[in-house]
């Protein structure tokens, strides 16, 4: 296809391309709109060996992935839920917790989800102490040089509204919507693809000049009843 054409097709079809990035960012804005407000407050722990040995280092990073499993257990949920007094369940707690254990810092994330800011801080900030208090417990009763210091970086943490985001939907729907756009007007041209519409069109499917078109006319001439048509023959009534 040629430049002129590609022109041709924005210009007929550019308007369904539009049409669809509009529809798409309005609807995801409006769903945007209804959601409940979502609050995520993440505090990070580390896990620092105690000397810089290389086997410890790596005993170290292997161990983070069991903290973080430990974590997620139904049993230190109901501890953290008795401790702070949290109103839901051992299941909800776990159900609103993400662990993420990161090897390359040695730190563990704990992130805690809530429809209120402050109590999603508390619920990480509890998760957290209740991991250091036992991390700490047990290696009180080890050799110093194979301990592992587990503490919080810092209490001082924030959170973030991670829903409603309408702006933020509205824009990656626009974008959904411009490749639904720019499939289906590629789809029609695909279905339209056989018909030769222009000259131009015409000569490069077939490979022959054209030395003639037929013009159209906005006037349409109908014939009338007693009228013989082109190529038939009137047959005269029978008395």
């Amino acid at each position: 296809m040629t430049i002129q054409e590609y022109i041709r097709i924005l210009r007929q079809r550019g308007w369904m391309i539009l049409l669809a990035m509009l529809l798409a960012a309005v609807a995801a804005y409006g769903i945007s709109s209804f959601q409940k407000s979502l609050y995520r407050a993440t505090v990070e722990v580390s896990t620092v060996p105690a000397r810089t040995d290389l086997g410890l280092s790596i005993t170290a990073k292997d161990l983070l992935r069991n903290f973080a499993l430990n974590i997620k257990t139904l049993e230190v949920a109901r501890q953290i839920v008795a401790r702070a007094q949290l109103d839901r369940t051992p299941e909800d707690l776990l159900a609103n917790l993400q662990v993420e254990p990161d090897g390359s810092t040695y730190t563990i994330n704990i992130q805690a989800t809530d429809r209120d800011g402050a109590v999603a801080r508390d619920i990480a900030l509890a998760v957290a102490d209740q991991f250091v208090e036992e991390r700490t417990q047990y290696y009180a009763q080890q050799d110093k040089r194979d301990r592992i210091e587990v503490k919080l970086r810092s209490r001082n943490i924030n959170y973030e509204q991670i829903q409603p985001k309408p702006k933020i939907n509205a824009i990656a729907g626009a974008v959904l919507g411009l490749l639904l756009g720019i499939a289906t007007v590629l789809m029609l041209t695909w279905m339209e693809a056989d018909l030769l519409r222009t000259a131009a069109a015409t000569e490069r499917a077939l490979g022959i000049p054209v030395l003639g078109t037929i013009p159209q006319t906005g006037h349409s001439y109908e014939s009338s009843p007693s009228a013989a048509q082109p190529g038939r023959v009137a047959v005269p009534k029978a008395a």
